[in-house]
This record gives C-alpha cells, structure tokens and sequence, in this order.
C-alpha cells in the first residue's frame, strides 16, 4: 500500500525572535566562484532583507554555503527573503557561467533561537566557520563575514546590531572590545552539536525554559520525542526483558 510522504509543517516563526539559517549548494558543490559573486550575493542580501523587513546581525559567506542570523519584523519575512535572494542569485550564476538547473540543496534550514542564551554564541558559530574549516586563523582575516562589523568596526549597511550586541558596552569602541573578547576562546564540542543538530532538524535551539515557552506559544512539539532510552543502561535492558516476556 502507498504511503504518501507527510506534508511539511510549518516553520517556527515568531516575529521579532531571531533565526539560524543555513542554506547549502546542491550536493554541497561550491555556490561562489568569485569576489564578484560574494559581492553579488550580498548587494541582493541587503534588498531583499530591506523588501521583507528582516534584520541581519550575523553572516559568512563560505565556498558551498551561508550562515544567517536574522530577526523577521513578519511571520513570512524570512521564507520571502530566501526565496527572493534565491532566485536572483541562481539567475545570476546560471547566466555568468552559462550553466542551467538548481543551485541550492533543497529549502534552506533554520532554527528559532532563544536570544538570551544563545544570541552572542550563534554570532561567533557564524563567524568562527572560516577558522573552523582551517581557512583562515583567525576571523577577522576572512573578508566575507560580518566580524569586520561586529568585532573590528568596518562599515557594512547589512548589519543591523541586536539589542544583545549593544548592550555589551556604551559605545561602539566598547562593545567591540568585549566582543572581541569573547572569541579569545573557542567554542566547545557541546556548543557547537548542540547548534548544528538544532538547525539541520530545524529544532528550537534554547533552554528548557524557552522551549517550553515556544510549545505553548505556538501548540507545537519543538523537540525532537526521547528515543526509548539507553539501551546500555541497566533499567533499560531489564524493561527490554520484561517486555520481551
């Protein structure tokens, strides 16, 4: 018997709460090819984030892929931003290097993010990606991420700061500084699953608190169930037995 494939929930959108998104070339193949295509991308970035009335606090711009952090004023800002930007940019890259077909490795992804918790951590995710992949040593050196905003100061008309971000001085020389500071450490293993494995299955990424908040908010699971245990603890493989009997 045919089993149709199940409809796609909704995402998780709540106006005024910033997202991680990603989105990826097809079979992970590079997306740039050029300076003039990083520049491309990011001139339409800044429209189509305009258009749709979405802030972008954090970015980078990798070979193969995007990171995101943006806070939608709108339910559907982020959905039309993506497919806006999208579609301008396949257009571009089809007719410049004379190829056809898709770009982009299905819908981008993306995760609700509990911006007390989270906000500043997601920021140096984002930014760290060129150090992490052994491109650069240090963040400040890769031309295509919005740390020469957030930590050096560098004009750029994509950032709109977070309240978050402001907070962390008086003025802008101050928050910098104790911007900077915080990437004189790496993010830990934990950290860094724990963002990953929320964006890629498009989970809520917060405390439990938040996420509670977010269930009720909006009536919907935003974790994933608990699997049905450790199967090499003790409790479970005497339930397994008893099951089994």
């Amino acid at each position: 018997m045919y089993n149709p494939p199940m409809a796609r929930l909704p995402r998780y959108v709540i106006p005024g709460q910033p997202q991680h998104v990603i989105q990826r070339g097809n079979n992970r193949e590079p997306i740039f090819f050029s300076d003039e295509d990083y520049q491309f991308y990011k001139e339409k970035l800044l429209d189509c984030s305009k258009k749709h009335d979405c802030d972008i606090h954090a970015y980078v711009m990798m070979t193969n892929h995007v990171h995101l952090l943006v806070t939608p004023q709108t339910e559907d800002g982020i959905s039309k931003l993506m497919q806006s930007l999208g579609r301008y940019y396949v257009q571009y890259i089809n007719y410049c290097y004379d190829r056809t077909g898709t770009l982009w490795e299905g819908r981008y992804k993306a995760t609700l993010i509990d911006s007390n918790a989270y906000m500043l951590t997601c920021m140096r995710y984002i930014e760290l990606n060129p150090v992490r992949a052994g491109m650069v040593k240090q963040p400040g050196e890769y031309p295509w991420s919005s740390y020469a905003y957030n930590g050096q100061g560098r004009s750029d008309e994509l950032i709109t700061p977070h309240t978050l971000y402001k907070k962390q001085g008086a003025t802008e020389v101050e928050r910098r500084k104790a911007y900077r500071s915080l990437f004189r450490s790496s993010l830990n293993d934990v950290t860094l699953n724990e963002i990953r494995e929320a964006t890629n299955k498009a989970w809520v990424l917060g405390n439990d608190r938040f996420k509670r908040k977010i269930e009720k908010q909006l009536a919907r699971r935003v974790t994933p169930k608990a699997r049905g245990g450790d199967r090499k603890s003790d409790e479970y493989r005497k339930n397994a037995r008893i099951n089994r009997v």
